[in-house]
């Protein structure tokens, strides 16, 4: 089978095309964006791009409902604006396979936090698996579409920035055909008309899908146990693992889990009791360490290793070192400082951006600005120190809003949305200051594109 060179995202697209996915769609968001971008240039399945993550989640299920597998991909914080279906969506199951890419971003390198989607597994009870590399990707998103239908659930692919954009070595074979996947579709009231009734009997029916999805083989066959000293472990997952490998090579015994939610406790405790001492490697929160340690079992995780912040294979080496754990050959954690004399270079509007001419003229004039989220925000950096709070989509609107009943020193209020986040959630608040008669100027700064966050 020949071998290829791909980006996690296109490897997720692969892996979605080659489980005969009928639908693809999302809202454009760094990381994920190109997910959708590789998935409608093939022949084959419809991909769409929504007006929100809501939408695009909804959409997708009920294509699923219909007996379609569908794909829905999303950055992290469209998990927050999809939420309020994803928790009920789970307790009523799918028809045909319906995966949730979430795209995360350790480090905020496009995005204003870097919550830790983890946790909305946990919460919202929707099986999450972890790939670390590109073949990972294509096969995790093909995996998951099968483990979805087999037990009614949807599907978690956690995705972080740098297995989204990252390339390896991918098998891929050319010559398969686009087979869309279709199963019959038969009117279930009970299980997809959430009365409280019906409610009810679903929530026992996920409980017991997920406790068999726990044991199954396949699911499990993605945590891997790499045995090679006695001493010391790392249980690990997703992009963490290549940095636990390229700092310590083979020279401590290593779990990888792929299989982030729900746990395998079986294999977790089959290796903790191969070693003396265990050690948690990931970023963000400590979700496996919180885990791990609610099974009884000892470990040490966030007492070395950054709760914030993306990880690299020198932070991770430095970190561990202050345990007593040594690097690999050839690793210098002084590494892990910039090369001194290289400038910075911030993001910046376009040249030529009519923007610009908006924040200077509103600093010009003292006004005071709320912003959002897209290119427009670069308006708050120097020379033009042209935005005063920012924070989410649709905030532009909403926080101004709140903010014109008591104007800082009297200012007038300026509401500043994007076209695309305008009809993405800021819709609802242009509404709401009609309604509630608002004192605020509701901008709209027309570039006719989703630009910044993602298209």
């Amino acid at each position: 089978m020949p071998k290829v060179f791909l980006s996690g995202n296109e490897a997720v697209a692969q892996g979605a095309f080659e489980a005969g996915v009928g639908l693809g769609i999302g809202y454009p968001g760094t990381p994920s964006t190109e997910i959708i971008e590789v998935l409608e240039k093939k022949e084959g399945p419809q991909c769409a791009w929504a007006i929100n993550e809501k939408v695009a989640l909804e959409q997708a299920y009920g294509a699923c409902v219909t007996g379609l597998r569908s794909i829905v991909t999303m950055k992290h914080v469209g998990v927050n604006v999809a939420a309020d279906p994803l928790f009920t969506f789970t307790y009523m199951g799918v028809n045909g396979g319906l995966v949730i890419v979430t795209a995360d971003d350790p480090g905020m390198h496009s995005s204003q936090n870097e919550q830790d989607n983890r946790w909305y597994a946990l919460h919202a009870k929707v099986p999450m698996l972890e790939p670390s590399n590109s073949q990972e990707c294509l096969d995790f998103a093909a995996l998951a579409f099968e483990l979805s239908e087999r037990y009614e659930v949807p599907f978690f692919l956690r995705m972080v920035t740098r297995v989204c954009h990252s390339r390896s070595i991918v098998d891929v074979d050319p010559d398969k055909a686009y087979d869309r996947r279709e199963r019959a579709y038969e009117r279930n009231i009970s299980k997809f008309v959430t009365l409280p009734a019906n409610a009810r009997k679903r929530r026992i029916v996920l409980e017991e899908n997920l406790a068999k999805l726990s044991e199954d083989a396949d699911a499990r066959a993605v945590n891997v146990m790499e045995i090679t000293d006695k001493d010391v472990g790392i249980i690990t997952s997703g992009a963490s693992y290549n940095y636990v490998k390229e700092a310590f090579g083979d020279r401590y015994s290593v779990l990888k889990l792929g299989l982030v939610y729900p746990l395998d406790q079986q294999i977790i405790r089959e290796f903790a009791s191969k070693v003396k001492k265990l050690y948690v490697v990931e970023e963000l929160d400590p979700y496996l360490e919180f885990h791990i340690r609610a099974m009884g079992i000892e470990c040490e995780g966030k007492k070395f290793i950054s709760p914030f912040f993306e990880l690299n294979q020198q932070t991770v080496a430095a970190s561990l070192a202050k345990a007593g754990l040594k690097s690999g050959e050839g690793l210098d954690p002084a590494l892990e400082e910039p090369v001194p004399g290289v400038p910075a270079r911030p993001p910046i509007l376009c040249a030529g951006c009519p923007h610009r001419a908006f924040f200077y003229l509103a600093r010009k004039q003292k006004v005071t600005v709320v912003g959002d989220i897209g290119c427009y925000t670069l308006g708050a950096a120097p020379p033009l120190d042209g935005i005063d709070v920012s924070a989410c989509m649709g905030g532009g609107y909403s926080i101004a809003l709140g903010m014109s009943i008591n104007p800082p020193e009297g200012k007038k209020i300026f509401g500043v949305v994007g076209d695309s986040t305008f009809y993405h959630s800021g819709i609802t608040g242009a509404i709401d200051s009609i309604y509630n008669k608002r004192n605020i100027v509701p901008v709209v700064l027309d570039n006719r594109i989703t630009a910044m966050t993602g298209h």
